[in-house]
């Protein structure tokens, strides 16, 4: 195998991944236009309530306290104050344009959000008292920018650490994280399964479209540069 030829086969299957995610989004959003999905929308939140009470979900309270707590994870305030604060350690480390580039993953990726709820202007679940909540539904705001915030941030420490298994765990984590809090939006039934599959797929698709930018071979890249300005940070 010539040199290189692994990270540019990487590289490829990557962009296939962008682009199954895409078409998966996509078809979602279209099956969700026409009604199609709405059936299957109210079994699974069905499922997930105590039989005779649509307003509480199954499990003991500690349960929905734990989900009410994992939610907030994927929240504005939340996810602000995180990215913020690691941006700010980035920057006073020397390394503003790998902040810059977080800062910009994220933000971009809150618009695009915002901008397809907006679009779409989805119903929530009619489960009231549960979690309050102001926007639209499709796609789910908390799965989409959790995954984009998220795989971002596994991403940057993933390239930061020389040792394979901490680049393992850094990504799986991220994964974790992001799975955790759009489920725990489906429990609490403040959103439709689509809802956080499409929120999944939206946000997956751009953190990874926006990492392949920054790939390691591309040297011009803002990581590269800060990584060549400040090796061994």
């Amino acid at each position: 195998m010539k040199p290189g030829t692994g990270i540019l086969q990487l590289r490829y299957a990557l962009m296939g991944v962008v682009a199954a995610l895409l078409v998966a989004f996509g078809l979602i959003a279209d099956e969700v236009g026409e009604g199609d999905t709405l059936d299957f929308d109210k079994a699974v939140l069905a499922a997930l309530r105590e039989p005779g009470d649509i307003q509480n979900p199954i499990g003991p309270p500690w349960v929905e306290e734990a989900a009410r707590d994992i939610t907030a994870l994927g929240g504005v305030a939340f996810l602000t104050l995180l990215v913020t604060l690691i941006v700010i350690h980035f920057v006073l480390r020397g390394k503003w344009r790998t902040g810059a580039f977080l800062a910009f993953v994220v933000i971009t990726g809150t618009l695009i959000s915002n901008a397809l709820k907006a679009f779409f202007d989805r119903p929530r679940p009619d489960l009231t008292g549960i979690v309050h909540v102001a926007t639209a539904s499709f796609p789910s705001g908390h799965a989409t920018v959790s995954a984009v915030a998220y795989l971002t941030l596994g991403v940057v420490l993933a390239r930061a650490s020389s040792r394979h298994r901490m680049k393992v765990f850094y990504l799986l984590a991220a994964i974790f994280l992001t799975g955790i809090v759009g489920l725990s939006r489906l429990y609490l039934g403040v959103h439709y399964p689509t809802d956080v599959a499409a929120g999944w797929a939206l946000g997956g698709a751009w953190a990874i479209l926006c990492a392949l930018a920054t790939a390691p071979e591309r040297r011009d890249s803002p990581i590269e540069r800060d990584k060549a300005e400040h090796p061994g940070q």
